[in-house]
């Protein structure tokens, strides 16, 4: 099949790699033609994904128009702040049906949209589906294996998803729920974001358990409020993907939530880190959202104050020790 990665940072590269191997014919956009130039030459991306080589079969391309319309399959890889303005600019060169793989992680803060919702939105004739789970793209880039949901809303193109991708390093499910496959993917990075502010300072193993378990309460309370399946909150695209981001290096909302337990403004670490820090994007939306549908989000909602209300972090974690006695399960008590 002929695929094309419209976006070439870490995740897009990886798949390249990963498609490459699969036998496909890879074509690899940029909006930026000095990364296309570096690419071509130097055949591997040293800032985003340095030691994973790229094979000479993989093609790069300044040319939207061609590496939009000479593939039978595209991954919009971009990160989520320029997924609308992306699509918009694909629009024109999308066949009817064509297949579209989002797999950047977020919720457009204006819209209040997920990604899919976005690019549907702006390419209405494509079929549009998503991958996520607990993948850094460090590892698959190196071909560590990896657990993955392709979700779509109708089963045949899931199925196309699960056939293009997987391979024996690579294992690939699918699911109807997108919605909930989108919320947890988008809201993990937000957590994650406390998990490094936990671990910026100086706080240990039950502080960043407590963190992914009343995590992924708040993101399932909000998910299934908006639709999304319980079960998809307890899988790959919740829990799974959250643990990954909570506990890895790799994790740059992880990394960026550090610096600013360390003291560091947002901006000062969203520069340090030198990718884009998704969760910060999708925080505020994580709020809005809470609003809308009446749910209660406390850690999130103390991560935004920590990031657009200047309130030490510190400050945070105590507030969230110091919240009115709750239950965890209410049923079963003897009186």
């Amino acid at each position: 099949m002929n695929v094309g990665i419209i976006g070439a940072g870490s995740w897009g590269i990886a798949l390249a790699v990963l498609l490459n191997g699969n036998g496909h014919k890879v074509t690899v956009w940029s909006a930026l033609p000095d990364e296309i130039d570096m690419l071509s030459k130097e055949r591997e991306h040293k800032q985003k994904l340095p030691g994973v080589k790229l094979p000479e079969s993989i093609d790069f391309s300044k040319d939207l128009e061609s590496s939009v319309k000479n593939n039978e399959l595209l991954v919009l890889a971009v990160p989520s702040p320029f997924v609308r303005s992306t699509a918009a600019k694909m629009k024109q060169f999308v066949n009817d049906g064509q297949v579209i793989v989002s797999v950047a992680k977020g919720i457009e803060e204006e819209t209040l949209m997920t990604l899919s919702e976005v690019i549907k939105q702006e390419i209405p004739q494509a079929e549009v589906s998503v991958l996520c789970g607990p993948s850094h793209a460090e590892e698959v880039g190196r071909g560590i294996p990896t657990t993955i949901v392709a979700g779509a809303r109708k089963r045949k193109v899931a199925e196309l998803v699960q056939n293009t991708f997987m391979n024996e390093r690579f294992r690939v499910y699918t699911s109807p729920d997108v919605l909930g496959m989108e919320v947890g993917s988008a809201l993990k990075n937000v957590v994650a974001l406390a998990a490094g502010i936990a671990d910026g300072l100086g706080y240990g193993d039950n502080t960043k358990a407590a963190l992914i378990t009343r995590g992924i309460a708040e993101i399932t309370r909000l998910g299934t409020a908006m639709g999304g399946k319980f079960e998809t909150f307890a899988g790959l695209t919740g829990i799974g993907d959250l643990i990954v981001t909570c506990a890895s290096m790799h994790s740059r909302n992880r990394r960026a939530g550090i610096l600013i337990g360390q003291g560091k403004t947002m901006k000062e670490a969203m520069d340090e880190v030198k990718m884009v820090v998704e969760g910060v994007y999708s925080a505020k939306a994580a709020v809005a959202l809470s609003k809308k549908y009446n749910v209660e989000l406390p850690i999130i909602e103390q991560v935004n104050l920590v990031l657009f209300n200047d309130k030490p972090a510190s400050e945070a974690v105590r507030d969230l020790m110091i919240r009115d006695k709750k239950i965890e399960i209410g049923e079963g008590f003897e009186e």
